[in-house]
Formats: structure tokens, C-alpha cells, sequence
């Protein structure tokens, strides 16, 4: 799955989401039905959690070093309080 793929997975994932939540927090459905979409959200956090972790993994930084030049470094090893 390209980059493109996994951001529209995301999205539209996300927007399912908000759907349940709007869903469940009408409370206009049965017991059965609002742990349906519950379980359904369950899975839907967890999936997009692992692709904002993966996308986290993929982020980069550019600091710029005394001499003027730039580097690229990754988020974790460079990234805050260091």
C-alpha cells in the first residue's frame, strides 16, 4: 500500500469513526447495536493509531549545523528536549 493509500485508509477511517461517535452518542440505538459500533470503533482507533505511529516513525528532521549546512535526521534520535 503507497503513502496515498494509507492517508485515504486514515481518512476514511476517521470518518467512520466520527460516525459511530455521532451514532452512539444519540442514543438512539439498541444495547446490541451501539456495542457493534463500539467494537467497530475499538478497531478503528487502534488502526489508526498504528498508522499515526508508523507515520511518526517516517518523520523527519532538518536542522541546520553551525558550518550552514543541513542535515536530515529522524524525529525520534533528534526530536524533542535534546
Amino acid at each position: 500500500m503507497n503513502m496515498e493509500q494509507k492517508e485515504m485508509k486514515f481518512e476514511s477511517s476517521m470518518e467512520r469513526l466520527e460516525q459511530i461517535v455521532r451514532a452512539l452518542e444519540s442514543g438512539d440505538r439498541g444495547l446490541e447495536e451501539s456495542l457493534k459500533l463500539y467494537e467497530e470503533g475499538i478497531t478503528l482507533v487502534r488502526s489508526c493509531n498504528e498508522a499515526l505511529e508508523q507515520a511518526e516513525q517516517s518523520v523527519k528532521l532538518l536542522r541546520l549545523q553551525p558550518d550552514g549546512s543541513v542535515t536530515l535526521e529522524d524525529f525520534q534520535n533528534g526530536g524533542m528536549g535534546s
